[in-house]
């Protein structure tokens, strides 16, 4: 497993609990060491447990040194990171080439060489060219198989998938996936979909764009519900009960982010505009999704009468998502950008995400518990869900804001609860 960040530990780990004798492989000599020593470089609910189990069993081991861990591997997956280009918005892809020409450098026998990153359509074809180019002897097939892991609940993910795809028309490659992946189908669970490899490729952009489409279709929907005296959560209920929608991917709030929906839309709209087929739909998601998270921020100062020059104000939640670290393009981003620019001073907290944000956000007062932020502020803002803000002594709330008001961009609390606390309640298409 060349890459032991995020996709490249967890699967990794769930591959070793499977029985698969799996090395990780990563440059970065102090996450090695690290691991070595049991430490996680990312939070992931039960990941460190997961990881001490099959260490311990003698199935997952940590090294830099590439070589060694691909000379005698049956399957080489690049799980390493495709971030989005400064310059143009396409998927960097120096690392996932980087990792093909070394491969190329090691593999022996018959090997798989599984494009598990990210990667627009056409990768798996120059990840085949590089290897052929820097072993032209060597005897391997490229295969695209795509991560779909939530962060938060990734384990759970792997383990029990909704769908596993696999890209290649190499039969000696699929025989191979199988075998790694059998724990799943065994009983008829979790089905196998075998397609092209550019076909593969495509399926976990156009996935992603439709869940991100989704979400922005929602929030646009709240939009309205305001305007019209709706509510938001019974027309969610109401269209996501119809088999034909569903119902997930359809809670209103302040924008997604995080490290697949911006990312993977944008290099879909790159590919798109590369081969002349333009994806008007995601261009407009993306649009309406950056806007958004600004609107949030204006949301809050709107709560707080309109100006919050020289108030503060208390932010609940950082990271784009509960149950992880990951700061990637999160709405806070956003939203305490726009109440800084509007003059407010920002006292923020988190249960996991602080570290991360620090690098991210300046001129932030960071609290560790939701009562010191609060204490003196203008408005309390919910922005990530965590359960640690689900419950929250809303009497205390009260009495230790400077003015009563709570702006809950998650639609976590109910407007009468809030309200018979002495809270004046701001919600999102309510």
């Amino acid at each position: 497993m060349i890459g032991s960040g995020y996709v490249g530990l967890v699967s990794g780990a769930c591959f070793s609990d499977f029985g698969h004798e799996v090395v990780c492989v990563d440059k970065d000599e102090g996450k090695i060491a690290a691991l070595k020593a049991g430490r996680m470089p990312i939070f992931e609910p039960g990941l460190d447990s997961l990881v001490a189990r099959n260490v311990e069993a003698g199935r997952l081991s940590f090294t830099t040194d590439l070589a060694a861990g691909v000379s005698s591997a049956d399957a080489v997956f690049i799980a390493v990171g495709t971030p989005t280009r400064a310059d143009d918005g396409h998927a960097d892809l120096s690392y996932v080439y980087a990792a093909a020409e070394e491969i190329g450098q090691a593999i022996g026998t018959f090997t798989v060489v599984v494009d598990k990153s990210t990667v627009p359509v056409g990768t798996g074809d120059e990840v085949e060219r590089i290897i052929r180019e820097t072993n032209p002897s060597a005897d391997f097939a490229v295969v695209s198989n795509p991560e779909f892991l939530r962060e938060g609940a990734a384990i759970g993910d792997f383990k029990h998938p909704d769908r596993i795809v696999i890209g290649s028309e190499d039969e000696r490659a699929l025989q191979v996936m199988r075998e790694l992946y059998r724990p799943l189908f065994l009983g008829g669970k979790s089905p196998i979909i075998e397609m092209s490899r550019r076909s593969a490729e495509l399926t976990k952009y156009a996935g992603n764009a439709f869940l991100a489409t989704k979400i922005t279709f929602i929030n646009e929907v709240a939009d309205l519900c305001e305007k019209v005296g709706g509510d938001v959560r019974d027309v969610a209920r109401g269209i996501g009960l119809d088999n034909r929608i569903g119902s997930k991917f359809l809670n209103a709030g302040p924008g997604y982010g995080g490290s697949c929906f911006p990312k993977d839309t944008l290099a879909l709209l790159k590919t798109a505009q590369d081969y002349e087929a333009p994806q008007r739909i995601v261009e407009a998601v993306v649009g309406v999704n950056d806007e958004r998270k600004r609107a949030m921020g204006r949301k809050v100062i709107a709560a707080c009468g309109g100006d919050v020059q020289g108030k503060r104000v208390a932010v609940l939640g950082l990271t784009f998502k509960p149950n992880t670290d990951d700061m990637r393009d999160s709405p806070s981003i956003s939203i305490i950008g726009t109440l800084q620019e509007a003059g407010a001073e920002v006292a923020a907290c988190d249960p996991e995400g602080v570290e991360q944000a620090r690098a991210l956000l300046d001129r932030v007062t960071y609290c560790k518990t939701p009562w010191e932020a609060v204490e003196g502020a203008s408005a309390a803002v919910i922005v990530t869900e965590w359960d640690a803000y689900r419950a929250l002594d809303l009497g205390r709330l009260k009495s230790l804001l400077a003015e009563p008001v709570l702006v809950d961009l998650r639609n976590v609390y109910e407007r009468d609860t809030v309200e018979a606390a002495g809270l004046r309640y701001v919600a999102v298409g309510r």
